[in-house]
């Protein structure tokens, strides 16, 4: 076992193949704004493109938009008939997808807040939505154990992808379009990663190793590595289809990841248990090294996702608020 200093916070790290474990990281406390206004959970948040505007989804059954600089709601979407679970805008930002409980995939006008179509045909509830990075395409996953792939234009289905064995809880488009990634759980509630060809639908290969349902999954800007929360949070080799990382920070279950637009950092929400507050923390992407860890929700983090330029961070909690954060380390005295 190996020694290692962290040059950024000061941390010992000790070292074994495949496994970051540290000392407690810093604590940092640089929350930028605290958006209030949903009257329930808050289940998802997403920036625009342009990192103006964030998206959340909420238990109340609403989409709020609201200013990224400023904290002020701008819209409230209304047409869901339960529990939002997802939402994500469009590569140019003028729509937004949302999906939920009601098994219904929703596209909206991101500018007036007008429904643009409803997409119907999963059979349980919508886990997740992501638009492909030329926004021709809609994908929704849904705990009906498929994942299914949309015209975003038009609303047609056009393909779906049908080899999960159990719900599908997670789902993200490849940058370059031409993947799929999955999560979703086997017979024995393990946590399983699939990876698809995004435009014929052909599983390409599974990855396993979590024990528990994996609830989140993300791929890095360069398609090299995929993140994945399901109980821990584990970093995988596209190409050699191996576990590179185990990231060991929370005492309780980590429900979103995400990487950084640079590919460089991995920010994961979780905890919201008695024994540990909602925690956003920010993890060295090629070491698995904590690097930092926010802290202000009372509630289960949900959902993070990074800015467009790297510079922020938002997290939706239980505690029915939305956080932005600078994502940084905290400054020395």
């Amino acid at each position: 076992m190996n020694k290692i200093r962290n040059q950024r916070s000061g941390a010992l790290l000790l070292g074994v193949a495949g496994l970051a474990l540290l000392t407690p990281a810093p604590l940092a406390t640089q929350m930028v704004l605290t958006l209030k206004g949903h009257t329930g959970e808050v289940m998802d948040v997403a920036f625009s493109p342009d990192g103006k505007r964030i998206v959340s989804g909420s238990k109340d059954k609403t989409v709020k938009v609201w200013d990224a600089h400023t904290g002020k709601e701008t819209l409230t979407l209304k047409g869901h008939t339960d529990v939002v679970l997802r939402v994500a805008f469009s590569p140019d930002g003028k729509r937004i997808a949302s999906g939920g409980w009601d098994q219904t995939v929703k596209v909206w006008d991101a500018q007036t807040g007008k429904e643009l179509f409803s997409l119907q045909g999963h059979t349980g509830l919508v886990s997740s939505v992501a638009f492909s990075p030329d926004g021709k395409r809609l994908a929704s996953a849904s705990w009906g154990d498929t994942v299914q792939v949309w015209d975003a234009h038009s609303g047609q289905e056009t393909l779906s992808l049908k080899r999960h064995t159990n719900g599908v809880t997670s789902m993200a488009f490849s940058a370059d379009g031409k993947r799929i990634v999955s999560g979703n759980y086997d017979e024995k509630l393990d946590g399983e990663v699939k990876v698809w060809d995004a435009r014929t639908g052909q599983e390409q290969f599974t990855l396993k190793g979590h024990t528990k349902p994996v609830t989140s999954v993300a791929l890095s800007p360069d398609g090299k590595r995929i993140a994945s929360a399901g109980g821990g949070v584990k970093v995988w080799d596209v190409q050699t289809k191996q576990e590179r990382l185990t990231l060991k920070g929370y005492t309780s279950d980590v429900r979103s990841v995400a990487f950084s637009p640079d590919g460089k950092c991995i920010a994961s929400g979780g905890g919201g248990e008695v024994n540990e507050p909602g925690k956003v923390k920010v993890w060295d992407a090629h070491t698995g090294q904590e690097l930092f860890s926010l802290q202000g929700h009372t509630g289960l983090v949900s959902s993070v996702a990074f800015s467009p330029d790297g510079k922020r961070i938002v997290s939706g909690a239980w505690d029915q608020t939305v956080k932005v954060w600078e994502a940084q380390a905290p400054k020395k005295p």
